[in-house]
This record gives structure tokens, C-alpha cells and sequence, in this order.
């Protein structure tokens, strides 16, 4: 709703009927449904669902459906299975670490099949060519918000197998843009709509990164056979970061490999799905050898990711990829009071910003936090201090936003809510993005940041909101949490 000019007054009166004490951040299990852990570390979903061999793609790991092993128990060469993903799966499949199985229908979560997204760790989507449904969109949104994997590869833009008017680039940019739980850019980046004939990408430096340096080798190139990029989008979520880039690209433009967070899960995007052809399949197919290529280190790639990905929801597997690893780290949610049902409890904030106020509405309980909405010079702030474990290689802060404004400019920014980390001097380390009345829309929308480099730091999460002196805008915030894994 839009609020009115607010009144501090009332609500400082109804905390303090509350006589509630500021107190230490506590350690609170998080009470989001993330993927279970299987006897096998690490639970993998190929989908098949989506015309995946449509035209002469075949992308499958195994003719045995749902489970590989069917084809054959023990496989050691990619020709052990039929597909032109078989030489990813057999890989896989050979470390013993590893639990494949293909979903050939419609994507569930919380569901009762054997391939409901709750049974696993990653969902793979070998270049889709059918639009996901409503409810599969927000199924898939809804596994990778709570713990999971999503590994979306994609084509060229026009690659549409079976000739239904949707390619790869258009369902996957609808995935991400076109759902039930958070549809503002909510990993960070969008598909370009290009066809790039040819090309070897090259990783970017960095020699911590487990996709770029895992246990499966080191990633040096990729291959591009007519395929597509990413524009990355830091200010919409600041942990996307591209790994290869098209030659004569960098920063935010041509990433044909990027990795993202989102809620507690993580994603990996791939511009073309040539790099995971073994040049195998069924007959009929016309398939391109790119896993094998030898101006590229697509087999590393791909494993590597998968690593990373499953990674996502804590899974002990001895590798670097991001999960528990045989350390210390337990997956939990650090935020104390993150609802803001207990008041003030475990926040600093600025008079009357933690009310129940019926002027504006919480997205659940009775409580949130409003910053500014006075229609005066005015900043509110908003605040706690927690402490992200050493031992945890996965830390995602997340909040839901909503922002109405009684201005009526569409060009300047008058009003702004700064999310910042500062340490235990109160020196700002990053300004992790900021908003203003020219984000005011209908409702609340997630928002969600990797604090992963803070790991083994006491940091402090801030928000400040900064009102001009006419024309409130209101910055409503509710269900903060702090995932670590």
C-alpha cells in the first residue's frame, strides 16, 4: 500500500509497552526447507523433461530413465551410457560420490516422485526447449532459494529444436524473470540474445575460485560452436561474477561462463551446449565432440561446477567446492529476531523503524521494519552484528523489500536505502547495493547478497534510509535471514 506521512510517535509508544532489551545476535537453525543429505554425498537431477532431445540434440546421460545404472551398473567409458552427456555422467558416476538420475516430466518440489526436487542436490537443464510451467517455475525458484543447485545451460539464441517458438536463451530468461518468487533479476544477470559462430573463452585469474580450480582440474578455456553470453548485473545481486569471457570481453558484458547465489543455493550459468557434447548418443543425432575438445577444458568445467553446485546445502564430499568439507561449518540461519517478531529484539534501529504498524503491512507475522515514509529530511537506520564462521565457505544474506513513494519523478533518485557491511569499527566495507523511490513497486520481492568473503569476520549488516525533505517514500523490510553453509 502506499503510506502516508507516518507517525513516530505511535509506534515508539507500542515498543515500548513491549519492554523489549537489545541482545546478541543468537544462532538459529534455519527452518527453510533446504535438500536433504543422502548416503551418497552428492544427488544429481538431469532434466529431460523439456524436449531435451528434440531435432538432433540428445541431451541425456543414459537411453535409462529415470536411473542410469539400469544401462549399466558400473560404467567406466562414456560409450557405457548413451548420451551425448554420458561422458559428464560416467565421470561422475565413477568417483562414487555421486547419486544421477533423469526427471522426464514435470519439475516438483515437495512432491512425493522419486525426482521431486527435494530428493536432490542440483538440477541440471541441458538446453531446455519447452517454457517451464507456472508451477515448475516456482518449484525450481523455490529449490535453489532453500539450498540447491541450478545448472543452466544454454544455446544460441534461435536454436529452437522443435519448432515451438521458444529457444533456450528465451525460456531460461523466462525462468529467471518470469516466476512466483522473485522475479527482479534474482541472480544477477540475463541471457544475451546472440549467435556466436565460433570461439575459445578464456577464465578470468583467480586462483581460489573451486569451478575455475577444483578437484576435476583447473579450467583454462572453453569452446564456443555457435552459442550465446551473459550481461551480469552486480547491483541487482552483488555475488554474480563471470568465470570465462568471450574474447575482447570483460566485467559485466560477454560472460559465457557465471556463477551466482540465490537465498541459500547457488547457480551456474553456460552459454553454449556444445562444451557438454561428448560427440556420443543415440542414431540419427548430430552431436559435436566439445567435452574432448583439446583447446578446452570443458570436462573440467562441467565437473568442477557440478561440485560447486552440490555444495550448495552443505554436503560433506573432502573437495573444495563450497560445502562442509569435514570442517566445522554448520548450515544454519545467524540472524537473530530475522522476522522481527520479538520487536527490537537483537536490533539497533532508529525510533519507531520495528513496528506492527497496520499502515503498512509485513510480508508474514505482524512485525518489519519501515525506514523513512515521513515526507521530511529524514534517516532511519536499521542494524545488527553477527558473526560469519571461518570455517563457512557459503554465506548468503537475504531480505524481503517492498518500497512505495509518494514521488512522481521517474529519472531522479531522492530518496535511497543504503544495505551495507561494516566492521567492528564501524568502517564500511561494501555497499552491497542501493535503493531508491525509483524501485517503489507493488509487494514485497526478495533480495539476496554473498557475504562469503566476510567468512571468519564480525561484521555488521546496516540499513540506512535517507528521506528528502518532501514526498515520503517508505522502505519496508521483512523476513531478513543470513544462510551459511
Amino acid at each position: 500500500m502506499l503510506g502516508s506521512q507516518r507517525s513516530r510517535r505511535k509506534v515508539t509508544t507500542l515498543l515500548a509497552g513491549l519492554g523489549l532489551l537489545v541482545t546478541g545476535a543468537a544462532l538459529q537453525v534455519s527452518t527453510g526447507a533446504a535438500p536433504a543429505l543422502a548416503a551418497t554425498p552428492h544427488r544429481i537431477l538431469f532434466d529431460d523433461g523439456h524436449a531435451e532431445e528434440a531435432g538432433n540434440a540428445d541431451w541425456i546421460v543414459s537411453t535409462s530413465k529415470p536411473d542410469p545404472l539400469s544401462q549399466d551398473s558400473s560404467p567406466s567409458s562414456e560409450t557405457d551410457w548413451t548420451g551425448a552427456l554420458s561422458a559428464w555422467g560416467v565421470a561422475l558416476q565413477k568417483t562414487g560420490d555421486y547419486s544421477l538420475k533423469t526427471a522426464t516430466s514435470a519439475l516438483t518440489y515437495g512432491g512425493s516422485s522419486s525426482t521431486d526436487l527435494s530428493n536432490f542436490d542440483t538440477l541440471v537443464l541441458p538446453e531446455p526447449n519447452t517454457l517451464f510451467t507456472t508451477a515448475e517455475k516456482t518449484a525450481i525458484m523455490n529449490f535453489v532459494k532453500n539450498g540447491g543447485g541450478l545448472f543452466m545451460v544454454s544455446d544460441h539464441t534461435g536454436a529452437d529444436r522443435n519448432n515451438d517458438g521458444e529457444d533456450a536463451v528465451e525460456i531460461l530468461n523466462d525462468l529467471m524473470t518470469n516466476n512466483s518468487v522473485d522475479s527482479t533479476d534474482p541472480f544477477g544477470f540475463s541471457i544475451d540474445s546472440l549467435s556466436i559462430s565460433s570461439g575459445y573463452p578464456a577464465a578470468i585469474s583467480d586462483s581460489t575460485d573451486p569451478v575455475l580450480h577444483g578437484s576435476f582440474g583447473t579450467v583454462t578455456k572453453s569452446l564456443i560452436a555457435s552459442g550465446t553470453t551473459a550481461t551480469l548485473k552486480p547491483a541487482d545481486n552483488s555475488s554474480v561474477k563471470g568465470l570465462l569471457y568471450r574474447s575482447g570481453y570483460s566485467g559485466n558484458t560477454g560472460a559465457f561462463f557465471a556463477t551466482s547465489t540465490f537465498g541459500s543455493g547457488r547457480v551456474a550459468f553456460w552459454g553454449d551446449s556444445s562444451p557438454i557434447d561428448d560427440g556420443t548418443g543415440q542414431s540419427g543425432n548430430t552431436l559435436y565432440d566439445g567435452w574432448n575438445d583439446t583447446g578446452a577444458t570443458n570436462a573440467a568445467l562441467a565437473l568442477n561446477a557440478t561440485e560447486w553446485l552440490s555444495g550448495a546445502s552443505g554436503s560433506d564430499d573432502g573437495g573444495d567446492d563450497g560445502g562442509d568439507d569435514g570442517g566445522t561449518c554448520t548450515a544454519a540461519q545467524l540472524l537473530g529476531n530475522n522476522g522481527f517478531e520479538s520487536g527490537a529484539a537483537t536490533w539497533s534501529a532508529s525510533s519507531g523503524v520495528i513496528t506492527n504498524s497496520s499502515s503498512q503491512s509485513a510480508r508474514s507475522g505482524s512485525y518489519y521494519a519501515w525506514l523513512d515514509g515521513y515526507g521530511t529530511a529524514t534517516t532511519d537506520t536499521l542494524s545488527q552484528s553477527v558473526t560469519i564462521p571461518s570455517d563457512c565457505t557459503a554465506a548468503a544474506l537475504s531480505f524481503y523489500l517492498h518500497i512505495d513513494t509518494a514521488e512522481t519523478t521517474t529519472s531522479m533518485a531522492y530518496d535511497t536505502l543504503k544495505v551495507q557491511v561494516l566492521n567492528s569499527s564501524g568502517t564500511v566495507l561494501s555497499t552491497l547495493v542501493t535503493y531508491s523511490n525509483l524501485n517503489a513497486a507493488s509487494g514485497y520481492t526478495q533480495r539476496s547478497f554473498s557475504l562469503a568473503s566476510y567468512a571468519g569476520q564480525t561484521v555488521t549488516l546496516k540499513f540506512t534510509g535517507t528521506e528528502g525533505s518532501t514526498l515520503q517514500t517508505s522502505f519496508v523490510i521483512d523476513d531478513t535471514a543470513l544462510n551459511v553453509s
